[in-house]
């Protein structure tokens, strides 16, 4: 199976007890209220101005391989 490329970091239990009950409670998913809290509290934070920096910064690319010499019999 494939590496994840994010770090996804994992939640209290209870922490996640709670977006589920207040999820459900503003009839919407979980993963809309989780991402409303964290855009409300972090908006224009040093870690959002990091994070939009890094996404318009064209990404670098690797070198190509080095070619292989293939030994014949």
């Amino acid at each position: 199976m494939p590496r994840a490329r994010h770090y996804s970091p994992a939640l209290e239990r209870f922490l996640v007890s709670v977006l589920y009950h207040e999820a459900r409670h503003r009839n919407i998913p979980m993963t809309r209220l989780a991402n409303d809290i964290l855009k409300d509290a972090l908006a224009n934070s040093t870690g959002w101005q990091l994070a939009t920096e890094s996404l318009h910064r064209p990404e670098r690319q690797s070198p190509p391989p080095s070619p292989v010499a293939c030994i014949g019999k």
